[in-house]
């Protein structure tokens, strides 16, 4: 039986690493003070993978305006990586301005659970980790193999995590800059029974809502 993937945990420190990348060598504590979207895809030169990126690098300096660099990774070597970046542009008109990180020993895919060996033992799945300033892990998200992902959607989920920490916040379905905010829950039943004079949108003592 194979064995199953050991998964970093949300809210704990990211796994740390070492790696070469087509940027040099990089470690975790060169994003420090900063957003960090790390991110794998399955291989070098194939098509939703070139899709991804090409995803990932249009929004990069929207990325950078919120403050978060992008990182990507895969088990291709640094000479693969290169050769596909150059691809992308000349095929796609399109420039990978970030580093990707070469993980030939498949370290840093098997320290942040990206091998599924339902999908592939030798190949990292889609997986995005969103990674704070402190280098704490705040959010993990998975893809299969034959889907790509959204990257506005995780464009949008850095966005909602740095307004959750700015503000003591919490951020319904959907929500984007401009929309109301939800109000934590009451934790006593004083605080339950003073939640509807507290001048918020409440809809019933567990439900309150604001403007920032």
């Amino acid at each position: 039986m194979t064995e199953a993937p050991t998964l970093p945990r949300l809210n704990e420190p990211a796994p740390d690493f070492d790696a070469p990348t087509t940027h040099g060598r990089m470690t975790l504590a060169d994003f420090r003070g900063k957003w960090l979207v790390l991110f794998s895809h399955p291989a070098d030169f194939t098509p939703v993978c070139t899709t991804e990126f090409i995803g990932f690098a249009k929004l990069q300096e929207q990325f950078a305006a919120i403050d978060t660099q992008l990182l990507g990774l895969s088990i291709d070597s640094t000479h693969s990586h290169i050769a596909w970046t150059r691809n992308i542009k000349q095929n796609f008109d399109t420039d990978i301005g970030f580093p990707i990180i070469a993980d030939l020993s498949m370290k840093v895919a098997h320290d942040y659970g990206m091998i599924m060996p339902g999908a592939s033992d030798t190949a990292a799945v889609r997986a995005t980790f969103v990674i704070d300033p402190e280098g704490v892990l705040r959010a993990m998200l998975y893809y299969p193999m034959n889907a790509g992902r959204s990257v506005a959607e995780i464009h949008r989920l850095v966005v909602a995590l740095q307004t959750a920490d700015s503000h003591a916040c919490a951020m319904p379905e959907a929500w984007v800059p401009g929309q109301p905010v939800i109000v934590p829950a009451p934790k006593t039943p004083e605080e339950a029974e003073a939640r509807a004079a507290e001048g918020y949108n409440t809809v019933d003592w567990y439900f309150s809502t604001r403007n920032l």
